[in-house]
């Protein structure tokens, strides 16, 4: 089974979401578990490759707050484990965009418009609800 991780940025009650060039809905800042890796050190890296050169965030503030079995979003026939991380602090500087990630959006309940993966549909913006992380 492919290992995922994720990482929950806030700020103002939203949650950072990214869309990757090569899918049509939004995802988590996050991508695959590489071999060898730990997931979170695998979370650090996709934070470091999604966010730029120019965000700045502490590796010490990340905190494993849920895990669970779910369906790719970009391939149904294939099985996940999903690892979300929670920052506990504040992303400082600037994101940018990139070869891979086509744009940034800090979302909250009332960007229901938005294309989002099955993670965030299913499991992280309702976990964001319940725990009062976005309005």
């Amino acid at each position: 089974m492919l290992e995922v991780v994720g990482t929950m940025f806030f700020k103002d009650k939203k949650l950072l979401i990214d869309k990757p060039r090569k899918r049509d809905t939004y995802q988590m800042i996050g991508g695959k578990v590489e071999n060898g890796e730990k997931p979170l050190q695998a979370a650090i890296r996709e934070c470091h490759e999604e966010l730029g050169g120019k965000a700045i965030f502490d590796e010490n503030n990340f905190e494993l707050v849920m895990d669970f079995d779910e369906i790719a979003t970009s391939d149904p026939s294939k099985k996940i484990h999903f690892y979300v991380f929670k920052y506990n602090g504040k992303l400082h500087g600037d994101l940018s965009i990139s070869d891979e990630i086509e744009k940034f959006l800090w979302y909250d309940t009332s960007s229901i418009n938005e294309p989002l993966s099955n993670t965030l549909k299913n499991e992280v913006i309702p976990y964001c609800i319940k725990n009062n992380l976005i309005q």
